[in-house]
């Protein structure tokens, strides 16, 4: 994916112990932190994601291991209407959903040797037809939309913080 415009800067984004990564910022650029104390915060937190995905959306969740990005994955399909079991695609790389709204593709890029192992697993694919859920995007950057909605989560106590960073149309979400 291209990462151009007039109105677009990139900016590293450093988060304690992850590889540096880029995203665009622009003028329409929405922040916001929350903390998530529990697994029904983290559920509510998808419940209000799930219904604003649409087809060529990416939700990058970005996090150490443990951070719970593969549970806020889970939670997104499952207010999506997945009621079966949603395995993390640690080794299968990639896992797809055919919910009643959209298809979803849940990707972990933990374990590409190479971004461009991304265009023989239906990466763009996946875009065009639908929206992705992608765990570890520093892998491959590059491949990320313009608009992707990014969550980086840490650990918090007992509970997470997330930093939020997206299009102005998900500042419904905070």
């Amino acid at each position: 994916m291209a990462r151009h415009g007039i109105a677009n800067r990139a900016f590293p984004l450093v988060g304690p112990r992850l590889e540096q990564s880029w995203m665009i910022v622009n003028a329409t650029t929405f922040r916001a932190e929350i903390l998530l104390p529990d697994l029904a915060a983290a559920t509510a937190l998808a419940a209000r994601i799930a219904p604003l995905l649409i087809r060529g959306d990416a939700v990058a969740l970005w996090g150490e291991l443990g951070a719970g990005k593969t549970t806020l994955a889970r939670e997104t399909l499952r207010a999506l209407g997945v009621s079966e079991d949603v395995p993390s695609p640690t080794f299968t790389l990639v896992q797809t959903y055919e919910t009643p709204r959209l298809a979803v593709a849940h990707y972990d890029w933990y374990r590409l040797k190479a971004a461009r192992e991304l265009d023989e697993l239906g990466f763009g694919e996946a875009l065009e037809n639908g929206a992705v859920l992608v765990e570890w995007p520093q892998r491959a950057p590059e491949y990320l939309p313009d608009d992707t909605l990014h969550l980086r989560l840490s650990s918090e106590g007992e509970g997470r913080r997330v930093k939020i960073t997206g299009p102005e149309r998900w500042a419904v979400i905070a």
